[in-house]
């Protein structure tokens, strides 16, 4: 196992605008401390590319280098990407936030579901962390028989009143929403694929298909259960203790399908599968591309004024207060996106919509600034959101080079 690695500056590609090398320097620290294996971090601001930088190990046990085209998983961060398609979808009228569920899917209806809007759905207030029985791989593969499973559980809470983090159990909902309102049928990773991602020429795919060269893969590096022993200190108190007890909530809803360990996401069966909610790989190049866009207008996702407006909005909360019930700690959820300011400031204004994802990565979009973010590391950390990694570079973007306030 890799634990420090010190990265000679020889192994730091790409470059920055000029007025941006407080970023660059950034990136530089990091690579050297130890604290990284291999990374990118990347910005588009106001349509141009301002940052694309990488550096470091795409596999820290051959030493092999990170290069230009080097994708990596990036586990939730997935998810503000495919909240982007169902925003595509909204844009398109296939779907409406403030429409219920079983209106378009009406075997959802079952267990007291009838009345879940899609917008409460995608802020986590449906109360579907967890699927019972768990949804496998191979039901993955299968929409009909995942269909079925989701139709028929009961919510944890009553929808509306409470929030809590799906980490897994979101991503198969939206895939099956757009499959059921997508004139083509397609499941959510097909529908980003052909109508986000080749239009836009982005290097990012749920589901990794046969084209892209595994040789382009990162190896992802990450932490056992006894690292984390050593880590405790970086997460909420609440969510540990939650995580220690197996039959908990958070425990439950944590646990990728198919998997007992984490570095498990180097097999290919599960960078094949579509998993909307975790499993997306790329480059920080492309997902800082696509959140530059949205910040922008949103023309190249073909994101309406309408829809784009309601990204940019304050959440609405559920009517027992912004504490999240799984992740334990104040949140601000909205259609699919974290929003600043609780549990991190991000971006120039509360403007701001992204995702983080388990291990450091981070994506998001600042439509005030018109700026397009994104970093991806295969080292995994041990913060829930901010890893200091990742937030040394959005400070640096943000405070040093653009004047906005101060990241956390």
């Amino acid at each position: 196992m890799v634990r420090r690695v010190r990265v000679s500056p020889d192994l730091v590609g790409g470059g920055v605008n000029e007025g941006y090398g407080t970023v660059a320097d950034a990136f530089r620290r990091n690579l050297s401390s130890g604290k990284e294996i291999g990374a990118a971090v990347a910005a588009y601001r106001d349509g141009r590319k301002v940052v694309d930088l990488w550096g470091g190990y795409r596999n820290g046990n051959t030493r092999s280098p990170w290069e230009h085209d080097t994708v990596v998983i990036v586990f939730s961060t997935t998810k503000g990407v495919a909240a982007l398609a169902v925003a595509l979808a909204v844009s398109r009228g296939h779907l409406s936030y403030d429409t219920s569920v079983a209106q378009y899917w009406p075997e959802f209806a079952q267990n007291g579901k009838d009345s879940v809007t899609v917008r409460q759905l995608l802020s986590y207030q449906a109360g579907l962390a967890v699927v019972s029985p768990p949804l496998t791989l191979r039901d993955y593969v299968d929409p009909s028989k995942v269909s079925t499973k989701l139709a028929a559980q009961a919510p944890a809470w009553d929808p509306g009143t409470r929030h809590g983090y799906h980490p897994w159990g979101l991503g198969p909902y939206l895939s099956e929403l757009i499959r059921r309102t997508d004139p083509a049928g397609r499941t959510l990773g097909r529908f980003f694929a052909e109508e986000i991602a080749e239009p836009l020429g982005l290097d990012f795919h749920i589901g990794l298909p046969d084209s892209v060269d595994r040789d382009r893969v990162a190896h992802l590096h990450a932490f056992s259960a006894a690292q984390m022993l050593f880590h405790l200190h970086s997460l909420p108190p609440g969510f540990v203790l939650a995580m220690m007890n197996p039959g908990s909530l958070t425990a439950r809803a944590a646990k990728p399908p198919g998997v007992k360990v984490l570095d498990e996401f180097n097999r290919e069966e599960l960078r094949i599968v579509e998993m909307p909610a975790g499993n997306g790989i790329g480059t920080a190049r492309s997902i800082a591309q696509l959140y530059g866009d949205a910040a922008t207008g949103g023309s190249g996702i073909g994101l309406s004024s309408t829809t784009l407006e309601a990204l940019k909005g304050p959440a609405v909360p559920p009517t027992n207060g912004l504490h999240d019930k799984l992740l334990h700690l104040d949140v601000s959820w909205s259609l699919g996106f974290l929003k600043p300011p609780v549990p991190s400031i991000f971006g120039s204004s509360d403007h701001a919509f992204g995702t983080c994802g388990a291990g450091g990565s981070f994506g998001f979009a600042d439509p005030d600034t018109g700026t397009g973010f994104a970093y991806v590391p295969n080292k995994m950390g041990f913060h829930l959101v901010s890893d200091p990694r990742e937030l040394a570079l959005r400070q640096a973007l943000f405070r040093d080079v653009i004047g906005a306030r101060a990241q956390t």
